[in-house]
């Protein structure tokens, strides 16, 4: 796996089916369909990723460890989590939320491929 957080997210997003990469706002998204499933962000100056999340599912992570895990702006109220990645994440937990994400978004016949 790649060094640089962009470099190993890239390679996360990018291995799920149909799965593009596409700059908006200054940074990378990742999209399926041209549906945005996780974006990485360093405006606060810190390396995050921002992805869907299930109903509730923001704030356990939250509850369970506020400094890795943040309500991100704009689309925090849909419930969707930042995870920051400038500070050694478990990528296998990033690989999880990512798919996970993934799975929220692709259409239902892509969706079913993702494990």
């Amino acid at each position: 796996m790649p060094a640089r957080p962009i470099d190993r997210l890239r390679a996360i997003c990018l291995a799920l089916p149909e799965a593009v990469e596409k700059e908006a706002w200054g940074d990378p998204t990742f999209r399926v369909r041209d549906k945005i499933f996780a974006m990485e962000k360093r405006g606060d100056g810190r390396t995050s990723v921002w992805c869907k999340a299930p109903p509730g599912s923001q704030q356990v992570l939250i509850g369970a460890d506020a400094k890795r895990f943040f309500v991100p702006p704009y689309v925090g109220h849909k419930g969707w989590i930042g995870i920051r990645l400038d500070d050694g994440p478990d990528w296998s937990e990033v690989d999880v939320l990512i798919r996970r994400s993934y799975r929220l978004i692709a259409p239902k016949r892509l969706a079913v491929l993702v494990r």
